[in-house]
């Protein structure tokens, strides 16, 4: 039986910002091993540039990096020799990385700490116009709200943005609710996945194709 602590004795993290917060919200992170452990039960999942994670409780994002970095990993492999393959697949694979946040601080935290493994990827600064992409991405993937209610703070519905990847350096967004997405367990499938066959999954808005220095603006 695992025992919550203030750290982790293993790796010597912070597991909880204070009781308080415990007493409050049941705010306890998960250890990075822990996270590893259960990572390695989907492995090919994480290994998929493509493959949607949606976090409802994220946090500052102990599930969500490890899946970015493994999906970055991923690029690594499969693009690497093409500069712009590389870049373009980088930013898609953190677009395909979701989370909801009740905490208004550990979301912002949750994005700043995704923006910087991909930083680190690009061997970029803040200033960049690709980080500056990636932080507009991260603005509308990672949600403060209620992941029970669906809710946000001022009560309007969670709304999530499907992103893919066109090709040659062209993104595609379309927004679909929350609500609506969790009734894909009544339908064979995976998160976003052939939605336009069903009047339930019909988008709440679509955007024209936009390449990254449009999405940096």
């Amino acid at each position: 039986m695992y025992v919550w602590t203030r750290t982790s004795v293993m790796t010597g993290e912070k597991l909880v910002k204070s009781r308080q917060r415990v007493a409050d919200h049941g705010e306890v992170f998960t250890p990075r091993w822990l996270v590893d452990d259960m990572l390695n039960l989907v492995q090919s999942e994480t290994e998929r540039i493509d493959s949607r994670f949606l976090e409802p409780a994220c946090g500052s994002g102990n599930f969500l990096i490890p899946v970015l970095e493994r999906k970055l990993d991923a690029v690594d492999a499969r693009h690497g020799r093409s500069d712009f393959e590389r870049r373009h697949y980088g930013l898609f694979a953190l677009m395909c990385v979701y989370g909801i946040e009740l905490l208004e601080d550990n979301a912002e935290e949750c994005r700043i700490n995704l923006s910087g493994t991909f930083a680190r990827f690009l061997k970029a600064d803040a200033d960049d116009m690709w980080i500056r992409a990636a932080d507009a991405v991260l603005a509308v993937n990672i949600v403060r709200g209620d992941a029970l209610a669906m809710k946000t703070p001022s009560g309007e519905s969670i709304v999530f943005p499907e992103w893919g990847y066109l090709g040659r350096g062209k993104y595609q967004r379309r927004d679909f609710s929350y609500d609506s997405l969790t009734q894909r367990s009544s339908v064979q499938g995976t998160l976003f996945d052939a939605l336009e066959e069903h009047e339930m999954f019909i988008p709440v808005r679509t955007y024209d194709a936009m390449t990254v220095q449009e999405l940096a603006a």
